[in-house]
């Protein structure tokens, strides 16, 4: 009888284990609304610090007056950008061609879903967010 208990223990266990691991992942996927790569191209601006950066269709990308980090002194820095559409997190990644941050490599830009990017780093909220303001 004692197996039989820990059987049901163990099975009422895993059921909440998996409803709580399905919530997460429902409550995590609605933080962020799809992305269509074809509506990436454009200007990004943070009004607050002159921050911006243009995603051209081409593949090609400028930044202007950027901190990729928040610490870091803001630069301008071009390159080419791809958009990587990952199981955990969609991003953008920024291939430094030309600019301040070039000892950097792929740097990586996450766009929202609401027409805007930001750059963040893991479990920290985003250093710079940066709003759509016009398409190419």
């Amino acid at each position: 009888m004692i197996g039989g208990i820990a059987g049901i223990a163990g099975g009422t266990g895993r059921r909440w284990l998996v409803a709580a691991l399905t919530a997460s992942a429902v409550l995590t996927s609605g933080c962020t609304a799809p992305v269509d790569p074809d509506e990436l191209p454009g200007v990004y601006r943070d009004k607050e610090t002159g921050s911006e950066i243009a995603l051209d269709s081409d593949g090609t990308f400028s930044a202007t007056a950027v901190s990729t980090d928040g610490s870091s002194r803001p630069g301008d820095f071009s390159g080419q950008w791809e958009y990587v559409d990952s199981s955990s997190s969609d991003f953008i990644m920024l291939d430094i061609k030309d600019g301040g941050l070039r000892e950097v490599t792929g740097v990586q830009l996450y766009p929202s879903g609401d027409g805007t990017v930001e750059f963040r780093t893991p479990d920290e909220p985003p250093s710079l967010v940066l709003t759509k303001t016009s398409a190419p």
